[in-house]
């Protein structure tokens, strides 16, 4: 590998330990399955008795007393949650199992001393970390099919259907399942309707072309009125989190991953690049300053499209309050020049290989956990996307209230997942930082026929590297 390439990996891997500390939330073509009445599990699951066509030759007496320890990586309202569900599981399961949760603040704290545990074989029986980190760790990790298959134990065919396809295949690689989701969110494209109708738009940008003549009208919209300070806002407000370039790549027909390795220089990404870059050199995109957040600059009618993830939409609700605006707003998927995407992303129960019994008892915690009872608790705790169709049901009373988030679950069917490879955990910093870089207008002033391809190739490179 050239030196200059090795000091670019080295740069990223020190960059990968620095985000460690930084808190985060708790992508193939899939479709939502049918809901199934009868298929919805919920809390009094573990009270009923299991028939005993189990094939994991585990007595039930043999369950009662083992100590599970669980790491999470959440704190304050989350972390209390889960740890309140832990209590409730521990006082009511009929089995006698006895969980523990650990919290790590983040998932990068999580993954640095679970890492350090395998050293000292002290892990813990479940974490709850993102795909890519349970690829990382690759032969400690328990195949779950087993227990999600198992006659007695398992999920029936009518519960794993509950499960949309694009939360549910994310886990499974290669003919093994890693992991079962915990947490799914997504990256929306935000649009202010009321402002859009003022604008003369009747709908929402169906295209990349739409998008582009809304996000132009409204710069324009700026620079025509009387305030002086506002006349280069307008438009869309980049955004550079690594799941927004994956998502204008895949809806313009690019992608990151190619086989067991990724491939960044392809007619879809390079069109996507050049399509943002554009945006911003006619002024119609526009990077913000610190001083504001992104939310209450969408408020104030700064921008007409902002970017922000599931989790994100309390506070958007928050920041329009605050601002007295009653503009309406909705969420969209990344327009392309022929379709448009959602990439769908979030972390998983992982369980490390111990003893049947434990793996066991580790699985029967999991598996109340996600009943649906306990999944609506937790989405109107968190905002974040339901696991299963039949938990809808029960969140009548919190759809109504929460617009927004009704319209993202609407959009799940065509969700897509993210990369199923361990080095995503690194290549997603690197796409991050070379998306923000290519919005720097002292580096990259003006756009050349082969500055997006160069800078694409380099990702490419990169990735291979990290890849190794």
């Amino acid at each position: 590998m050239p030196a200059s390439r090795k000091i670019c990996v080295a740069l990223f891997l020190a960059l990968f330990i620095f985000s460690a500390c930084t808190p985060s939330i708790s992508g193939t073509d899939s479709n939502t399955r049918t809901p199934r009445p009868g298929g919805t599990a919920d809390a009094s699951e573990a009270n009923t008795p299991v028939p005993a066509a189990s094939s994991l030759n585990v007595e039930k007496e043999a369950l009662r007393g083992i100590r599970v320890e669980v790491w999470h990586p959440w704190f304050g309202a989350q972390a209390n949650l889960f740890e309140s569900q832990v209590a409730r599981f521990n006082t009511e399961n009929e089995w006698g199992i006895i969980v523990n949760a650990e919290g790590k603040n983040n998932y990068g704290e999580l993954f640095l001393q679970t890492e350090a545990a395998f050293a000292e074989s002290a892990q813990p029986h479940i974490v709850i970390a993102f795909p890519e980190h349970a690829l990382t760790w690759g032969d400690h990790v328990a195949d779950l099919r087993p227990y999600v298959n198992d006659p007695g134990y398992g999920l029936s065919p009518s519960e794993i259907s509950d499960f949309p396809v694009v939360i549910w295949e994310q886990d499974e690689v290669d003919g093994k399942r890693f992991g079962v989701p915990a947490q799914r969110t997504a990256r929306f494209m935000l649009y202010n309707q009321s402002w859009a109708r003022e604008l003369g738009f009747d709908s929402p940008p169906a295209t990349s072309t739409d998008f582009e003549r809304q996000a132009c009208a409204a710069h324009r919209a700026l620079g025509e009125d009387e305030d002086t300070n506002n006349d280069a806002l307008g438009g869309w407000l980049i955004d550079t989190n690594a799941m927004t370039p994956l998502s204008w790549m895949m809806a313009f027909g690019g992608g990151v991953q190619e086989e067991d390795g990724y491939r960044f220089l392809t007619p879809g990404n390079i069109a996507a690049f050049k399509y943002v870059k554009i945006l911003q050199q006619k002024n119609c995109a526009w990077v913000a300053s610190l001083d504001l957040t992104v939310f209450d600059r969408f408020a104030a009618r700064q921008a007409l499209f902002a970017t922000a993830s599931l989790e994100d939409f309390p506070a958007q609700a928050r920041a329009f309050s605050a601002a007295g605006n009653k503009d309406e707003w909705t969420v969209l998927k990344f327009p392309g020049d022929e379709g448009d995407a959602l990439i769908v992303y979030g972390s998983s129960f992982v369980m490390f290989e111990s003893d049947d019994v434990t793996q066991l008892a580790s699985w029967l915690f999991i598996r109340w956990v996600l009943s649906a009872e306990n999944q609506a608790r937790w989405v109107q705790s968190t905002g974040l996307f339901p696991l299963r169709d039949s938990t809808m049901e029960l969140l009548a009373d919190y759809s109504a209230s929460h617009p927004q988030w009704t319209e993202a679950v609407a959009l799940l069917s065509e969700g897509e997942i993210t990369p199923q490879l361990a080095s995503w955990r690194l290549v997603r910093i690197m796409l991050e930082d070379g998306f923000r870089d290519m919005f720097d207008t002292i580096r990259h002033p003006d756009l050349t026929d082969g500055q997006v391809p160069l800078i694409l190739r380099q990702m490419e490179q990169t990735a291979e590297d990290l890849n190794e």
